[in-house]
């Protein structure tokens, strides 16, 4: 198919910028969005890099709907992947009235503004979170969602929002994506997960031990019916889940169904111990922890069914969890204090 042109809303992000390279490999055109609230500028020219085509980048927040608007009415885009938003479960319980404005009011005004332009297809960044906590393991696309904190409201409410607008405009195209957790980064370890404070996820977390930013893993529990009794995740090498939303870019763009959804995920869970196991065999560095308290709303075990994506999509998560370490340390290794400032 002929390339299209694509707004990364938060493409300077973690998951954002591997998406616009993977983006760029596809053949495909760039322009990003970001506020660079979550993330820096410095990222700009490793994309350009990477992506080996120039990616310009509109330095503002959604929530400025002139500047959207404008960025609409001077430019043609055929598609928008949306990834701006606030991601952080703990501070979404502490400001729950930040995460209701920005994650729901950005969404509002992206889609009022693609309508009025007539930009026909979106792919929307979900999470496995739309679950709540007693789903059945392996998820699968139709369990009923809910949530446990108001960022995955913020999630939930955003799926509703983009199901009722695709019923009044079928014009608009949407694919919803929920993915589980991504780590790794490129294999240049040019670009990488930045976590702007103390990391929210294992992943970062494991690899700032490694490198000596951080004393000690602190491991929220032994006592789950798991097969080490720590929590069980589902991950997904980001590299893996950027081509996944290149495929449901060209999916819809090729098919009249109004709404999709998908899970991106490996449909395999690892335990908190099993990812420290890897990470000390692909750093070479041995990673302290110490068992904790459970936290508050974890559940035992999270992964998905990805078969609808499999035979819809035709994409599927190829690399491994020894791929996943490896990346991530040559990333943490060649950026230990992440993008410079």
């Amino acid at each position: 198919m002929s390339g299209m042109r694509v707004l990364v809303t938060g493409g300077a992000g973690y998951i954002g910028s591997h998406t616009v390279i993977a983006l760029a490999r596809a053949g495909h055109e760039v322009v990003v969005v970001d506020d660079f609230s979550n993330s820096k500028p410095s990222v700009t020219p490793r994309l350009e890099e990477l992506a080996g085509i120039p990616v310009p980048v509109h330095a503002f927040d959604l929530a400025d709907g002139d500047k959207l608007d404008s960025l609409l009415a001077q430019e043609s885009f055929d598609a928008v992947i949306h990834f701006a938003a606030f991601k952080a479960v703990g501070e979404s319980v502490e400001k729950p009235i930040d995460y209701y404005r920005n994650n729901i009011g950005a969404t509002l005004r992206l889609v009022e503004a693609m309508v009025a332009r007539d930009v026909p297809y979106l792919v929307f960044s979900s999470s496995a979170t739309v679950y709540g906590e007693d789903a059945p393991v392996p998820m699968t696309e139709g369990l009923p969602t809910s949530a446990t904190n108001p960022y995955g409201w913020t999630k939930v409410m955003n799926e509703q929002i983009l199901r009722d607008v695709t019923h009044a405009y079928p014009q608009l195209k949407v694919a919803l994506l929920r993915y589980f957790n991504p780590v790794g980064a490129h294999p240049s370890g040019r670009i990488g997960e930045d976590p702007s404070d103390i990391p929210n996820n294992l992943m970062p977390f494991i690899a700032q031990v490694a490198v000596g930013r951080r004393e000690k893993l602190s491991v929220f529990g032994d006592d789950y019916p798991t097969v080490d009794g720590t929590g069980v995740r589902d991950y997904i090498h980001v590299e893996d889940l950027a081509e996944g939303h290149v495929a449901a870019l060209e999916w819809i763009s090729t098919h009249e169904r109004p709404l999709s959804v998908w899970n991106l995920g490996t449909g395999r869970g690892t335990s908190v111990l099993e990812l420290v196991s890897a990470f000390e065999r692909a750093s070479g560095q041995e990673i302290p922890y110490e068992i904790v308290a459970r936290r508050p709303g974890d559940i035992a075990s999270s992964y998905a069914d990805p078969s609808l994506a499999r035979s819809e999509l035709g994409w599927r998560a190829s690399r491994s969890v020894e791929d996943m370490c490896a990346d991530t340390w040559r990333w943490q290794q060649g950026n230990p204090q992440g993008y410079p400032d």
